[in-house]
């Protein structure tokens, strides 16, 4: 009699591994006038940590590890991960005010990317440079052109913008029509757009009245439904509770996700950073509560290291400095398992802003370049 062990990987359904390998022992006799065998089980070995070891990275942008084509696919079927994974920290918030050369793009976008594992930046401001309305048209385009080029070269997906302002113009059109433009005009510009915002808190600041603005949402999707780019309301729950009676609920129907600025230094019941998950999770459940099961982003999120003209606490007990920045991304970190498991998909946050030379006081890095505080926040869990 001779024995013959060998390993037999089970699978399921549709041929996915299941998580046990089965050893057998093959035990071979001899018979007169055939061959004969019992196979009798040894033992069995959990896949588990063998199979998370062997796992290759996702095949998805913007996974960490996905590797970005040579050129653009023939189609988007099967391009983005799927919303469940990008929970934890996905980004940064990116002002755009300044017009950063396409060099500088490139470079903060790679770094970004590379240094932090981002998977995404989120727009914030305009780049609309001076002229007259023609003139910024046309420089709108070249720059919405330059962060396309950025992202597809840092392997990096971006949270577009239409940015409002408070002058009261009509000038978020020029804009609109630009970014419209090159999303379909550029061949790249949809395999790194996950998404066009209306922003930066419209409702809030009564940029429009909520019903033009979700007519403006609705109109944004039929745009831009042959690309398959999602359209959504960058604001706090704020700025759709105090219009809950008149249109506002109405904008919370027509997005198609949610982005949720989180600015817990601003409640009336702040304190210090490690004190704010209360905060967070207050406006978070109603997102949760209202928000029929959308994916939630934190988009602009953060915690201000200084105070100024702009940015003044409601809070006599709320303290601004570099540890209480850093803290309230601790606490963010520390809930990586909650966010995990929101309807929706989870939730994904942002770092509001990726520097102070974007917006004083908000920026991991400082207006010298280096870095404020460690950070190294968590992008699963």
């Amino acid at each position: 009699m001779r024995s013959l062990a060998v390993l037999i990987i089970v699978l399921g359904e549709e041929q996915n591994l299941w998580n046990k390998e089965i050893e057998l022992n093959f035990s071979f006799s001899r018979c007169i006038g055939d061959f004969g065998f019992s196979v009798t089980p040894t033992r069995t070995i959990d896949l588990e940590k063998r199979a998370s070891a062997a796992k290759a990275p996702p095949n998805c942008f913007p996974a960490i590890g996905f590797t970005m084509p040579t050129a653009t696919p023939s189609s988007l079927t099967n391009w983005w991960c799927d919303r469940s994974t990008e929970y934890a920290f996905v980004g940064f918030s990116y002002e755009v005010t300044a017009c950063q050369s396409l060099s500088q793009l490139r470079s903060e976008f790679l770094n970004i990317r590379q240094k932090f594992k981002g998977r995404y930046v989120r727009l914030y401001g305009f780049c609309d440079r001076t002229g007259f309305i023609s003139t910024i048209k046309a420089n709108y385009a070249l720059y919405s052109n330059d962060i396309v080029d950025a992202a597809w070269g840092a392997g990096i997906g971006v949270h577009a913008l239409i940015w409002f302002g408070w002058d009261g113009t009509d000038i978020w059109k020029t804009r609109r029509d630009a970014l419209f433009g090159i999303l379909h005009s550029n061949a790249k510009a949809k395999y790194v757009t996950r998404v066009v915002q209306f922003g930066s808190e419209p409702l809030y600041d009564w940029a429009l009245d909520p019903s033009d603005l979700a007519a403006q949402v609705i109109s944004a999707k039929a745009n831009l439904s042959s690309l398959q780019i999602p359209v959504t309301v960058s604001e706090m729950a704020y700025g759709y509770q105090e219009h809950k009676d008149d249109g506002g609920m109405d904008v919370l129907a027509a997005i198609d996700f949610i982005d949720a600025h989180m600015l817990p230094f601003f409640s009336t019941k702040a304190s210090i950073a490690n004190n704010s998950w209360p905060i967070v999770l207050t406006d978070l459940n109603w997102f949760v509560d209202n928000g029929a099961g959308k994916k939630i982003y934190l988009s602009e999120n953060g915690w201000p290291s200084v105070t100024s003209d702009g940015v003044q606490p409601n809070s006599p007990s709320a303290v601004a400095n570099v540890q209480n920045e850093k803290d309230y991304y601790n606490v963010l970190d520390s809930h990586c398992s909650y966010f995990k498991t929101v309807a929706g998909g989870g939730v994904g946050w942002f770092a509001h802003i990726y520097s102070d030379n974007q917006e004083p006081g908000y920026g991991i890095y400082g207006y010298d370049g280096s870095l404020k505080f460690s950070f190294s926040p968590k992008i699963s869990c």
